[in-house]
């Protein structure tokens, strides 16, 4: 039962997510001189997975907030996981980023908030009204497990898109584990 109704939920967000996002996210990507990836709390764990799969990909990834993460420069891709695009160290980290002239893409759960405001694109994961309290699924779930899923959709785009054989993905993975 509870199976299922993660699977209905995070499949009707996914539908209601605009199905280009996955191409124009490649864009802003490949375009990117290197790749920073920021969230709080499980975004954040949703960043990482995101970022290893990138490097996966052969993109030049970071993820803020780790000791060896260089500083972002002009040119760089900040990419800020967050529902609400209120978190306040996020906003923090994105204002810090525009004054640099590294270009925003905010994921998140509104289209609209302080964080979307100073982003150059925000991929709005389904509806906001979807987002009401779902039993089984709290505290943000239902965001995170979708936006998680939008974005192994994404590197499944890149993989085919740039015909990345998983030979080459195994290579890049860590081998010190």
């Amino acid at each position: 039962m509870h199976q299922q109704l993660v699977i209905e939920k995070i499949s009707s967000i996914l539908e209601a997510t605009d199905s280009t996002y996955d191409v124009k996210l490649t864009q802003l990507l490949d375009n990117a001189k290197r790749i920073f990836i920021a969230g709080a709390g499980r975004s954040k764990l949703v960043g990482n997975f995101f970022a290893m799969r990138l490097v996966h990909g052969g993109y030049d990834v970071s993820v803020v907030g780790e000791i060896v993460t260089p500083s972002i420069k002009s040119g760089d891709l900040l990419i800020i996981i967050s529902g609400s695009g209120e978190t306040e160290q996020l906003v923090a980290f994105t204002k810090s980023a525009k004054k640099i002239g590294a270009n925003i893409v905010l994921i998140s759960a509104k289209s609209e908030s302080t964080i979307g405001d100073m982003a150059d694109a925000v991929f709005q994961i389904g509806h906001a009204e979807q987002y009401g309290k779902v039993f089984g699924m709290p505290m943000g779930t239902v965001f995170e497990l979708s936006t998680l899923l939008f974005l192994e959709s994404t590197i499944s785009h890149i993989i085919h898109d740039k015909g990345i054989p998983e030979e080459i993905m195994r290579e890049r993975h860590a081998n010190l584990e």
